[in-house]
C-alpha cells in the first residue's frame, strides 16, 4: 500500500490529484477552527458535561470534534448522508427515480441536485434545532437577524462541507465523503488515545482493558485488511465469432466479486441512522422523551447498549446488501454478457446467469456483512465496560483503515488506466 502511494506520487497527473485532495482536506480543517458566530464557548462546555453529556459525545464523534466547539461545521456532512440514504431509498420506491437513475450520467447528476437540495433542507432543520433549542442557553443573539446569521452559518457550512466533498470526488483521489469523515476521525484518535492513558496512570481504568483495546484494534486492522482484498472469481467464457477474415473472442475471464465490495459506507450509513433520535431530542429538550432515548437507544444507557448493538449489527448487514445490489446489479451483468457473447460455463445466459450470480453475491456477502458488524460492536461494547475515552472506536478504526484501503484501490486502478491509454498511444 505504502508503495502505491509512493509510485502514485510519481506520476504528475495523480499529484496533482493527491495535492488537491489535502488541500481541501487543509480547507475543511481551517474551517473546523473558525466558530459560529455569537456563542457562549463555557455554556456550550457545561452543556458537554452535564446529564446528555453521552449524546453529545455521540453527535461530536460524528461532525469531528465540530460539533463541541460549535464550528461553522456543527452539523458536519451527516446531512448529506441521511440525504443519499432517503433518495436512494426512494429510488426503488418511486418508478420516475428509478428510471433517472438508469438514464446515465445525467440522471446521475439530476439525483445528486435532489441530493444536495434535501441535505440543505434537513442542515437547516438541524441547524434550528441547535439555535432555539439544544444551545438556546449557549447563543448570545438577541434580534431575529443576530440569530439568522448563527442559523446561516451552520447551513452554509454543511452546503461548503457538501461541496468539498463533491470536488475530492471529482478532482481529487477516492470518496470525498468518506476523506472527510477519515479526516474528523483521525484528529481525534490523539486525543482520545492520550485521554484513556490519563485515566489508566490515574487508576481509574486498568492497563488490562487498554492493552485489550489495543490488542483489539490490531486484530480489527487485519481482518479488515482481508475482507476487503478478499474475492471470489467467476470464470467467463467468450464464444468464437467469425467477422470476414478474423475470429473473435475465445478467451476466458473472469469476474471479481468482492467479499465488501461496498467498503465503509454501510457503517456511515448506519451510524447516520442510529444518530436520528440522539438528534431528535435536541428539539424536545429536557423530559421524558429524552431520557426514554437516552436510556434505550443511546449506548449510555443500559438497556440501551445492548439495543444499540443489535440494531447495529442488523443495519450494518442490511446496508451491506442494499449497497451492494446498488453497486452489482446482477441484471444488467447477465444481459451485457449475453450481448457480448460471454457465458459462465454449466450456466445458461439469460435469468439463469442472473440467478447465479445473485445467489453467489449473497453467499459472499452475507459472511463479509456479519464480520463487518462484529468488528464494529466488539470495541463499542469494550470501551463502555471499561470505560475508555475511544467514543465509539469500532467504528473509527474500520473507517480509517477502510477509507485507506479503498484510497489506495483508487489509486491502483488510475494507475492502471494510465499504463493502458500510454500503451494505446504507442
Amino acid at each position: 500500500m505504502l508503495s502505491t502511494f509512493k509510485n502514485a506520487w510519481k506520476i504528475p497527473e495523480l499529484r496533482k490529484k493527491m495535492l488537491f485532495t489535502l488541500f481541501m482536506l487543509l480547507v475543511y480543517r481551517l474551517g473546523s477552527h473558525i466558530t459560529v458566530p455569537f456563542m457562549n464557548k463555557e455554556a456550550i462546555a457545561q452543556l458537554f458535561s452535564g446529564n446528555n453529556a453521552g449524546v453529545l459525545t455521540f453527535l461530536d464523534m460524528m461532525a469531528g470534534g465540530n460539533f463541541s466547539n460549535f464550528t461553522i461545521f456543527a452539523a458536519n456532512i451527516t446531512p448529506y448522508i441521511t440525504a443519499s440514504i432517503v433518495l436512494q431509498l426512494l429510488t426503488i420506491a418511486i418508478p420516475s427515480l428509478e428510471s433517472l437513475a438508469k438514464e446515465g450520467d445525467t440522471g446521475r447528476k439530476k439525483i445528486a441536485k435532489y441530493t444536495r437540495y434535501l441535505s440543505i433542507a434537513i442542515a437547516l432543520v438541524q441547524a434550528i434545532g441547535f439555535t432555539f433549542v439544544l444551545f438556546k442557553d449557549a447563543v448570545l443573539a438577541h434580534t431575529l437577524l443576530q440569530k439568522l446569521v448563527v442559523i446561516l452559518s451552520i447551513v452554509a457550512g454543511t452546503a461548503l462541507l457538501i461541496w468539498i466533498g463533491e470536488q475530492i470526488t471529482e478532482k481529487g483521489i477516492g470518496n470525498g465523503i468518506s476523506i472527510i469523515i477519515f479526516a474528523g476521525i483521525i484528529v481525534r484518535m490523539p486525543r482520545d488515545l492520550y485521554q484513556s492513558f490519563l485515566l489508566v496512570k490515574m487508576g481509574r481504568v486498568h492497563w488490562a482493558f487498554l492493552a485489550l483495546y489495543i490488542v483489539l484494534a490490531i486484530a480489527i486492522v487485519f481482518f479488515v485488511v482481508i475482507l476487503n482484498e478478499g474475492e471470489r472469481r467467476i470464470p467467463v467464457q467468450y464464444a468464437k465469432r467469425v467477422v470476414g477474415r478474423k475470429m473473435y473472442g475465445g478467451q476466458s475471464t473472469h469476474i471479481p466479486i468482492k467479499v465488501l465490495m461496498t467498503g465503509v459506507m454501510p457503517i456511515i450509513f448506519a451510524n447516520s441512522l442510529l444518530a436520528i433520535p440522539s438528534t431528535l431530542i435536541m428539539f424536545t429538550g429536557p423530559g421524558k422523551f429524552q431520557d426514554f432515548v437516552i436510556k434505550w437507544l443511546t449506548p449510555q444507557g443500559g438497556p440501551g447498549i445492548v439495543i444499540y448493538v443489535l440494531l447495529s449489527i442488523v443495519l450494518i448487514i442490511f446496508f451491506t446488501f442494499f449497497y451492494t445490489t446498488i453497486q452489482f446489479n446482477t441484471v444488467e451483468y447477465s444481459k451485457n454478457l449475453q450481448q457480448n457473447g460471454g457465458f459462465i460455463p454449466g450456466i445458461r445466459p439469460g435469468k439463469p446467469t442472473s440467478d447465479y450470480l445473485g445467489r453467489s453475491v449473497n453467499r459472499l456477502v452475507l459472511p463479509g456483512a456479519i464480520a463487518l458488524a462484529i468488528l464494529t460492536v466488539l470495541p463499542t461494547i469494550l470501551t463502555r465496560v471499561a470505560h475508555l475515552r475511544f467514543n465509539y472506536g469500532g467504528t473509527s478504526i474500520l473507517i480509517v483503515v477502510g477509507v485507506i484501503l479503498e484510497t489506495a484501490r483508487v489509486l491502483e486502478q488510475q494507475m492502471l488506466m494510465r499504463h493502458y491509454k500510454g500503451f494505446l498511444k504507442k
